[in-house]
């Protein structure tokens, strides 16, 4: 999948957020990275890492980070960044706001996986894993920044599993940056809590207001399928608005709507209950493969020329 990362405008105080980097009416197919513009004041900087959206069967996973200089550390503690999860929604949009109020010595960027993405990964052979699409993403996010010229000594992850292996990993990639990686550290350094902020405010947005591409055609709410307009909840297993949308829309063939991350058990295993199984036209053609594992069987059914001319295939060169 195509990736893209974008650098827009900053929202505007006491608007209600757009979702970062996309233009309006455009659906989420490829995952994406967005970036805030470069702060300009001197360094050294910090940077935190956070995510949202880990869990939910629904919807994007994204990565955010914020940075700021170490000598704004003071000042980034009184603007009141906390967990994400312990903050209204209409609390973190402000504080989004909060971070994008000073450009010159705060910055932050997000990088959105989307369902497909995500679904492609944990399914294809070998699997790329939840938490190696994750790692990659923070990855991404640090090495962006850094090749912006952004100077950063200090780098605050919360944690992905066990804390050690994983600052270990961060500090090879990154040698000569300080890494702290622990569990809620996005209670303890507010640098962390913006990054949660930025992560969060971006997923909600995505979520409220997620664009169906099945639905392009849809030209008004009468001929709207029952999917587009029913209440899907938060995305996560455990909601029953969510669990409810699920078991109600299974397409038998198609399965779900793109919003639906494909990998998890809460959808695999309804669309092996319920829907049509497919035929692969090769199974069970043992001749067929008896025939492609001997040499003889190989010049079966070869042209007339072919056999005047005395060519035969060969099976290793």
């Amino acid at each position: 999948m195509s990736d893209r990362s974008t650098s827009p405008q900053l929202e505007q105080p006491n608007e209600t957020p757009r979702i970062p980097g996309l233009p309006e009416n455009s659906p989420l197919v490829d995952s994406y990275t967005h970036h805030s513009p470069l702060p300009t004041a001197p360094g050294p900087y910090l940077l935190g890492v956070d995510e949202a959206g880990r869990g939910p069967v629904l919807g994007p996973l994204v990565y955010g980070i914020a940075y700021c200089p170490i000598a704004y550390k003071t000042q980034l503690g009184e603007m009141g960044f906390a967990d994400s999860k312990t903050l209204t929604s209409a609390s973190r949009e402000t504080l989004l706001e909060t971070l994008s109020s000073d450009p010159s010595n705060l910055g932050w960027s997000v990088r959105v996986l989307s369902p497909q993405a995500i679904s492609a990964g944990m399914l294809s052979h070998p699997p790329t894993n939840l938490n190696a699409q994750s790692q990659n993403a923070t990855v991404l996010l640090i090495r962006e920044v850094l090749a912006a010229g952004l100077e950063i000594t200090e780098i605050y992850v919360d944690a992905l599993g066990p804390s050690v292996p994983y600052q270990e990993y961060l500090s090879g990639l990154f040698p000569g940056i300080s890494i702290t990686v622990q569990p809620k550290a996005d209670s303890t350094f507010p640098i962390v809590s913006a990054a949660s902020i930025a992560a969060k405010v971006t997923r909600d947005a995505w979520m409220e207001g997620w664009i169906f591409a099945e639905a392009e055609n849809v030209k008004n709410d009468a001929a709207a399928p029952a999917w587009l307009t029913a209440p899907r909840g938060s995305g996560y297993p455990s909601d029953p608005n969510t669990q409810a949308w699920l078991r109600s829309h299974l397409e038998p063939t198609f399965g779900f709507p793109s919003i639906v991350r494909f990998s998890w058990a809460t959808v695999k295993v309804p669309i092996e209950k319920s829907g049509h199984e497919v035929q692969w036209i090769d199974e069970g053609q043992t001749g067929l493969m008896k025939a492609f594992a001997s040499t003889s069987a190989r010049d079966q059914g070869r042209s007339a020329m072919a056999k005047d001319l005395s060519l035969k295939s060969v099976g290793d060169l």
